[in-house]
């Protein structure tokens, strides 16, 4: 299992330690796989891309209006975090639900 999001991320780091078995990848240091954007692109669809984050509101009208996916791959802090992949399944966010999924409790 990885957990893709920011080491210094307060939520990625809760993830991590109720996941102790997963391992924490930085988006910021070693990026994010091409091919695993695209599949969270078509299950989440707007909502990978963090619209409340400070590197949001720092863009002009004009890079907001950039495709997501070249988005994240600029601005690796722009993506809804953490992105949880098991393999089988992805996972947005640790709300209730990730958790109950994932059978954390």
């Amino acid at each position: 299992m990885h957990i893709y999001g920011l080491k210094n991320c307060d939520t990625c780091r809760k993830a991590i330690r109720a996941l102790p078995a997963a391992t924490l990848i930085d988006v910021r240091a070693e990026g994010i796989p091409a091919s695993l954007l695209k599949r969270a692109l078509a299950q989440f669809g707007d909502a990978l891309l963090n619209t409340r984050s400070t590197t949001w509101r720092s863009l002009n009208e004009q890079e907001r209006a950039t495709a997501p996916l070249e988005l994240i791959r600029e601005h690796p802090a722009l993506m809804k975090r953490p992105l949880i992949d098991t393999g089988d399944a992805l996972y947005l966010g640790w709300t209730r639900d990730t958790q109950t999924a994932l059978g954390v409790t």
